[in-house]
């Protein structure tokens, strides 16, 4: 039984269907996380955790997606 969770995404609320991870949200984003950072809560997340870090209601996530040029 999926639930639907509330959390503040870069200043705007959001409702996702949860449990979500933070490598899920990336996905159904369509952000690719090797070019992102993501701060949960006010800490970083380690890349190497998105996988195993999930979201619940009331959190606080600001994305920042890498953009290359020159």
């Amino acid at each position: 039984m999926q639930t639907v969770i509330t959390v503040l995404l870069n200043g705007e609320t959001r409702a996702l269907d949860g449990p979500v991870s933070v490598s899920g949200l990336l996905l159904t984003l369509g952000l690719e996380g090797r070019k992102v950072a993501v701060e949960r809560n006010e800490a970083i997340v380690p890349r190497s955790r998105y996988t195993e870090t999930w979201l619940t209601s009331g959190d606080s996530l600001e994305i920042v997606h890498f953009i290359g040029g020159g």
